[in-house]
C-alpha cells in the first residue's frame, strides 16, 4: 500500500533518490575544510556556513525546483524531465561559486600556508548534477547533437569558474600552479602513452579479429590467450616484464639506444597494447560476424571480389561494433596509464603516487581528475563516432 502511494506522488524515482541524497549530504557532511597548511588534517565546514545567505535561498530554489521535477504532479514527464535537466546547470555553477566564495573569505586573515579543500558535501552534489542530466537525456532521448548541446553549456558552466579567480584560493588550484610546467608535460606524457599503446593494438588486433572471424579452428585459442592477459593484474605484468626488457636492452645496444628497458615508457606500452588486445579482437570479430549474410550474398551476386567484400562491405557494417571496442579500450588504456608512472613511465599517475607519499590529497586529485576528464571526453568522442558509423536508418 504504501508503495502504491509512493507511486502516485513520486513521478521520478531516481531524481527523487539523487535529490534526498544531495539533501542528507549537506545535512551531514562537510562541504569544505579549512586547514594551517597542505599536509595537516583541515576543520570541517558545512554548507550553510560556507555558503552566503543568497547562495542559500539559490540551493534552496534550485532544491525545489527538483523536488517540482521528481513529483508525478503537477508537472508532465516531458516538461519535468526538462525542468531537472536545465536546474543542473545553476546548481553546477552554484557548486563551484560557493566553494570559491568561501575560500576567498576564508582565507582573508589566514597564514600564506593556509588552505582550503573541497568536502565531500561539494563532491557529491557534484555528481549528482551529472547523474540527473545523464537521467533526463536519456528519458528525454535527445539525439547526439542535444546531449552535444548540452554538454558543451555544462562544460562552458564549469570553464566560467575556473577562468576567472574565483577558484584560485583552493589547495588544488595552487597546487596546479606550482607544478604548471610539470602538468603541461605529464599532460602529453600521459597521451602519447595511451596513443603509443593504442596503434599496436590496432595494427594487430583487426587483422587478429579478422583471422578469429575467417578460421573458426583458431578462434576458441586466441580468445584464451588473450583471456589470460586481460586476466593478470597490471602491477603484476609490469614486474614480469622488468628483466626481460631489461636483458634485450643489454644485448641489443641500439635498442637500449632507443629506451627499451625494464622501466619507462617501454613495458607501459608492451602492457596496455596486451591489455587492449582483447576487446579490440573480439569486437572486429563480433562486428565481422554481425554483418547478415543476405548483404553477403547480394555482394557476390553483383560480382565483387573478397576484397572488395571485405572492404565495401564488412567493414563498413561492422564498423560501429569495432569502435565500440576501440572506445572501451581507450577508457580503459587512459586509466592504466595512471599504474604505469609505478615503473616511471609518467603521465597523470605521477602526480597521484606523489601525493600519496607524501599525504597530499590536492596533488593526488591534481592526477586523478584529468584523468577522469580524459576518459569521459574520449568515451563521449567515441561515442559519437559510434552514431555517426550507423548506417543511416539504425541510429
Amino acid at each position: 500500500m504504501a508503495s502504491t502511494r509512493s507511486r502516485q506522488w513520486v513521478g521520478n524515482r531516481v531524481l527523487m533518490t539523487l535529490l534526498v541524497a544531495a539533501v542528507a549530504s549537506v545535512g551531514l557532511l562537510p562541504f569544505a575544510s579549512l586547514s594551517p597548511n597542505r599536509l595537516a588534517s583541515g576543520q570541517s565546514v558545512m554548507l550553510w556556513e560556507a555558503s552566503a545567505s543568497w547562495q542559500l535561498a539559490a540551493f534552496a530554489l534550485i532544491g525545489l525546483a527538483l523536488l517540482l521535477a521528481a513529483l508525478a504532479r503537477p508537472l508532465s514527464v516531458r516538461t519535468a524531465l526538462w525542468l531537472s535537466l536545465i536546474a543542473t546547470l545553476p546548481l553546477l555553477a552554484l557548486d563551484f561559486q560557493a566553494l570559491g566564495g568561501y575560500a576567498h573569505r576564508a582565507l582573508v586573515d589566514a597564514s600564506p600556508a593556509a588552505r582550503v579543500s573541497q568536502g565531500a558535501t561539494f563532491w557529491i552534489l557534484l555528481f549528482v548534477c551529472v547523474l540527473i542530466a545523464i537521467d533526463a537525456l536519456q528519458r528525454l532521448r535527445l539525439g547526439m547533437a542535444g546531449r552535444a548541446l548540452y554538454g558543451m553549456a555544462a562544460l562552458a558552466v564549469i570553464a566560467a569558474c575556473f577562468c576567472g579567480d574565483l577558484l584560485a584560493p583552493l589547495s588544488i588550484m595552487r597546487e596546479f600552479a606550482n607544478q604548471r610546467d610539470n602538468f603541461v608535460d605529464q599532460l602529453i606524457r600521459h597521451l602519447l602513452l595511451v596513443g603509443g599503446a593504442l596503434v599496436p593494438a590496432l595494427l594487430v588486433g583487426l587483422p587478429l579479429g579478422l583471422m578469429a572471424n575467417r578460421r573458426a579452428r583458431l578462434r576458441n585459442g586466441l580468445f584464451s590467450v588473450l583471456n589470460v592477459f586481460q586476466t593478470l593484474p597490471s602491477i603484476a605484468v609490469f614486474g614480469l616484464l622488468i628483466a626481460p626488457l631489461s636483458a634485450l636492452g643489454r644485448a641489443v645496444p641500439w635498442l637500449g639506444d632507443l629506451g627499451v628497458s625494464g622501466i619507462g615508457v617501454a613495458p607501459a606500452i608492451i602492457a596496455l597494447v596486451l591489455y587492449s588486445l582483447l576487446p579490440i579482437v573480439r569486437n572486429t570479430y563480433s562486428g565481422l560476424a554481425g554483418v547478415s549474410s543476405g548483404a553477403l550474398e547480394a555482394a557476390r551476386g553483383m560480382g565483387m571480389t573478397p576484397r572488395q567484400i571485405l572492404w565495401q562491405v564488412e567493414i563498413p557494417l561492422a564498423l560501429p561494433v569495432i569502435l565500440s571496442g576501440l572506445r572501451i579500450v581507450t577508457v580503459q588504456a587512459i586509466g592504466l596509464v595512471v599504474v604505469a608512472a609505478l615503473i616511471g613511465a609518467g603521465g597523470f599517475g605521477a602526480f597521484i603516487f606523489q601525493g600519496l607519499g607524501q599525504y597530499a590529497i590536492d596533488l593526488v586529485l591534481l592526477g586523478a581528475i584529468p584523468t577522469i576528464v580524459l576518459a569521459v571526453i574520449a568515451d563521449f568522442a567515441l561515442q559519437i563516432l559510434v552514431s555517426l558509423s550507423r548506417p543511416a536508418g539504425t541510429r
